[in-house]
């Protein structure tokens, strides 16, 4: 499909050719949401830590005897109602990592490209290279483009314009090799340098890389 490629002030300066097998798929909305719940569980670092009652220091003594007192009858001061007392069910550092194999990955990211692509969230932006760090120039192309929140993908990645747009607060700055269907999919717009395009092609056309390690598979053969 020929989609606009635009330059920094927003104009239209020429036309590239998206492939329907990344960018004009039907949208598989149960993996994408597969994908995106395993990128969040993946975020999480499973590091709190609470102690049971066996793990409380303390408490080997009854406080007082079983019956007579008027008091309920009580084993240990550490027993869960008491103050300084072991937590109930005890929070333990656990794993919260989901696997998806790489068929569902790139199935997700192709997803939510072509739903970018069908909902006109999509931009192409002409190449231009960042040799110092620039935040001005990064808030004009937002303004040219008009994006309050958008992800930026880069052929590879480059420190200054990373830099450029890290205290901008809605946009983020991926590298092709980097993509993941949550960041594409929470920000409003997703904007991919021209030469970037090449790069996302060829790294999820499964076809395109069944092919190649076909071939490889004849070489060494």
């Amino acid at each position: 499909m020929l989609t606009d490629v635009l330059d920094k002030t927003g104009k239209k300066v020429g036309d590239i050719n998206l492939s329907d097998k990344i960018f004009g798929i039907c949208p598989n909305m149960p993996v994408l949401h597969e994908s995106i719940v395993a990128y969040l569980a993946n975020q999480r670092q499973g590091t709190k830590s609470a102690l049971t009652r066996a793990e409380v220091s303390g408490g080997g003594a009854k406080p007082w005897r079983q019956k007579g007192t008027g008091h309920a009858r009580q084993g240990s001061t550490r027993a869960p109602q008491w103050r300084h007392g072991g937590i109930v069910f005890a929070p333990k550092p656990r794993d919260y990592s989901r696997n998806l194999n790489k068929k569902v990955r790139k199935l997700a990211v192709k997803s939510v490209l072509s739903l970018k692509q069908k909902n006109k969230n999509l931009i192409i932006l002409e190449d231009f290279l960042l040799e110092t760090y620039k935040t001005k120039l990064v808030l004009e192309i937002l303004k040219n483009l008009n994006i309050q929140k958008a992800v930026f993908v880069l052929p590879s990645s480059n420190k200054f314009f990373v830099k450029s747009a890290a205290n901008i607060s809605g946009i983020k700055v991926l590298s092709a090799e980097s993509l993941n269907s949550y960041d594409i999919f929470y920000h409003e717009k997703l904007v991919i340098f021209k030469s970037s395009v090449s790069k996302i092609e060829e790294i999820f056309d499964l076809d395109k890389n069944k092919n190649n390690l076909d071939k490889s598979e004849k070489v060494v053969a």
